[in-house]
């Protein structure tokens, strides 16, 4: 493993080179543009004494008028105050005969950069024996993915700031592309991992860069809906993901689930550079490098050591090691940027009570939704014996009950606000999650379905609306650092999440089949008597000798053990799940309908 965390290291160091090169170019221009300003400077002067003067003159020659002025520039700083908590709308208007087509551009973007991570899921299998390596390996394919959005987004309202959001979308897009061109033509997983990072680097942009556009072009009372509409781009491709990726996979070469977004990509690339436009004033904001260093430090080694306790074990050197220097590195990351004067990523947004608290509900609910997307392919493939495309089928009612509600939810969001939408919510999700710690053996299809459908009912009214309230409270100059930071939140949470509930699953599994294994021994004399009749039959059925009829009955016993312990195991992921969820529906009721705070 060592070798893919120095790739991650020299991936990081590459970042940082990039960025730097591409200050001292601005820093470059910003140089000749003073330059050229000071040569125009002494006429400048000029003209402005001049003007003075004649407005002094002015000024003496009709002093009756001067009350008059006076008068009116008070009445303009008397009005002033009123508009101000208005900023945000008047902002949002000037884009209001764009909004469709930048939305079409990035919403296009988004969505097959979302498909294109969840597609993958099924593959890994495929993956694993058309390039023969282990399943410790192919892992890495998350993982690097993870680890590179981990450096990306915390960085995301700093190049925003720089490059302006049509050239940052354009970069993002180009990215995904390239390395899914790259992964497509991958003969290797060493190419193949590293068209991975490349396809990160561009994704973890696109979400909290969409999210930012959206604030802006939209007024505080349209938001709702709107971050309805880009719901269906964050929760329906995940959704319809599986049912797609198994009908290819059945089909085609494992290849084609790269090949099959490139055209969207390049499509998306047109689009943007046609209507995508810049929505918030480009500044020059100080690059802040030990920041960027210790948030990769901090995020990257906190999810390797995550990653890998699913595979050793949460007590192994090699996790608590990454694990301490994760936390160690993330604690150092928030002192620099609660002291720095230009912090990359303003931590400071959290002093805004109701961003904060919808942040925290924001990572429970994706530490929680993790869990049946997770888990339940698990149980039916590896379990039931379902294939791919039949686990994808069963999540598809429940991708196009999202697609629907999640505008429906957004609207009734602009009237009504977050907290009863998400106590509603959340109250469906508890009580569904908890039907899922009952599955056994012989659960329908059909009833398991039911569940996950009404899951994702329950999920529609929460996962865009609560965040949106949570941005509403934030100045409109702070809504770039406001969808990093809770980017970056939600996006470790989920991936911890992840973690955790595999990690869950795995030790109650092997807690229960200990426990079988202590009952089922041939010193038990019901059960010893119950196997060699077992073992008898089956000798005569299929003409084998007894001793191996009776071997035969013995890991026919041991197996369908091992299944019982494996959904034990699936149940207890679940019922700390149902936890998770609960815990969340606490902290629902506590949430206010927020305001745009006025700008300072």
């Amino acid at each position: 493993m060592s070798i893919y965390l120095t790739g991650y290291i020299l991936i990081s160091v590459l970042l940082l080179l990039f960025v730097n090169v591409m200050l001292k170019k601005q820093n470059k221009s910003k140089k000749q543009e003073l330059q050229a300003e000071n040569v125009d400077q002494p006429e400048q002067e000029n003209s402005t004494a001049l003007v003075k003067e004649e407005v002094q003159s002015f000024e003496d020659e009709q002093p009756g008028q001067k009350p008059q002025t006076e008068a009116v520039e008070k009445t303009k700083e008397k009005e002033q105050p009123a508009r101000k908590p208005d900023a945000n709308s008047s902002r949002a208007e000037k884009f209001e005969g764009k909004r469709g087509k930048v939305v079409a551009a990035m919403m296009l973007g988004a969505f097959v950069a979302i498909l294109n991570q969840t597609l993958l899921n099924v593959a890994i299998p495929h993956i694993m024996n058309d390039l023969g390596i282990s399943a410790s390996t192919v892992q890495w394919l998350s993982t690097g993915y993870m680890l590179t959005n981990g450096i990306i987004i915390p960085i995301t309202a700093f190049l925003t700031a720089r490059l302006g959001t049509r050239k940052l979308f354009i970069f993002a897009v180009i990215s995904f592309t390239l390395g899914s061109v790259i992964c497509s033509i991958s003969p290797t997983f060493s190419l193949l991992m590293l068209g991975r990072i490349v396809q990160a680097a561009g994704a973890g942009i696109i979400m909290p860069l969409l999210m930012t556009v959206f604030l802006t072009i939209y007024p505080p009372n349209q938001r709702g809906a709107a971050m309805g509409l880009m719901g269906v781009a964050m929760l329906f491709a995940p959704a319809i993901g599986p049912t797609l990726s198994g009908w290819l996979i059945g089909h085609y070469d494992w290849r084609v689930l790269f090949d099959i977004v490139i055209p969207f990509g390049i499509l998306s690339i047109i689009l943007a550079s046609v209507w995508m436009v810049d929505v918030i004033e480009i500044s020059k904001p100080k690059f802040d490098t030990p920041g960027f260093i210790l948030s990769t430090v901090g995020l990257g080694f906190l999810l390797y050591g995550f990653s890998e306790a699913g595979n050793n074990g949460w007590d192994s050197i090699q996790v608590v090691v990454s694990l301490s220097i994760g936390v160690i590195g993330l604690i150092a990351f928030i002192w620099r940027e609660l002291t720095t004067d230009q912090p990359m990523l303003e931590l400071r947004v959290f002093k805004y009570d109701i961003f904060a608290l919808t942040t925290i509900i924001g990572m429970i609910i994706n530490m929680a939704m993790f869990a049946a997307m997770i888990l339940l392919p698990i149980y039916l493939q590896n379990i039931r014996g379902f294939t791919a495309l039949d686990s994808g089928l069963l999540m598809l009612p429940g991708a196009i009950v999202m697609a629907v509600m999640m505008p429906i939810s957004g609207r009734l969001f602009d009237k009504m606000g977050a907290r009863w939408l998400a106590v509603f919510g959340l109250i469906i999700t508890v009580v569904t999650t908890w039907q899922f710690t009952k599955l056994t053996m012989s659960t329908s299809y059909g009833y398991i379905m039911l569940l996950y459908v009404m899951r994702m009912f329950g999920m529609s009214f929460l996962a865009m609306t609560v965040q949106t309230e949570g941005m509403n409270q934030l100045p409109l100059r702070l809504a770039g650092h406001g969808t990093s930071a809770s980017n970056t939140a939600r996006t470790v949470a989920g991936s911890l999440g992840t973690a955790f509930l595999v990690t869950v699953m795995t030790t109650r599994s092997e807690f229960h089949s200990a426990n079988f294994t202590n009952v089922i021994t041939s010193a038990n004399p019901y059960l010893a008597a119950k196997l060699s009749g077992l073992g008898q039959g089956l000798a005569a059925m299929a003409g084998i000798p007894v001793q191996q009829g009776k071997m035969l009955a013995t890991y026919s016993i041991y197996g369908e053990a091992m299944k019982e312990a494996t959904i034990s195991g699936i149940n207890d992921a679940f019922v700390v799940a149902t936890g998770i969820a609960a815990v969340a529906l606490v902290l629902a009721f506590f949430i206010k309908r927020a305001r745009p705070s006025a700008e300072k």
